[in-house]
């Protein structure tokens, strides 16, 4: 099969396959490098979960994320390898009692730090595959909407 693309060029399959391996690699160049420099813009610190002592369990993930863009941003997805599943949260104190409820994103306001605490937004670990110790450490992938994933260390700490 063959393409025309004007009166005189006729371009067969084999070579629409190899422009478009050309393109292809400086397609995803673009997107990766567009990603690592809008994760330049975020950055997280003092990231921890308290221990736990059998897996099962569900844990709050916790974390600072300074957003040092003039543009906000928004958690969408957590994934560690100590737990099943992520959910993200926010506290209610509507009627009665404080109550924790599963949002779709956080929101990360433009050049200003937002701190995930358990009275506030933050992210419980579902299902925890393991116990955790003080001490210990574990990577997590944070995803956000524009900045794209930041890789993170996670420590474990004790409750005071």
């Amino acid at each position: 099969m063959n393409l025309r693309l004007n009166s005189t060029t006729v371009l067969s399959v084999g070579t629409r396959i190899r422009a478009f391996a050309l393109i292809w690699p400086s397609a995803s160049i673009v997107a990766v490098a567009t990603a690592l420099a809008g994760s330049e813009s975020l950055k997280i610190t003092d990231a921890w979960v308290p221990t736990v002592e059998k897996s099962g369990g569900d844990v709050p993930l916790l974390m600072t994320i300074r957003n040092e863009s003039s543009s906000p941003d928004a958690l969408i997805r957590v994934r560690c390898p100590v737990a099943n599943f992520s959910e993200k949260h926010t506290v209610d104190r509507g009627e009665g009692s404080p109550a924790m409820r599963a949002i779709p994103s956080i929101p990360i306001a433009a050049s200003s730090t937002t701190v995930l605490k358990p009275d506030a937004y933050h992210v419980m670990l579902l299902q925890t595959r393991q116990m955790l110790a003080a001490g210990e450490a574990f990577n997590c992938s944070i995803v956000f909407q524009k900045a794209g994933t930041i890789e993170t260390e996670v420590k474990v700490h004790g409750l005071p």
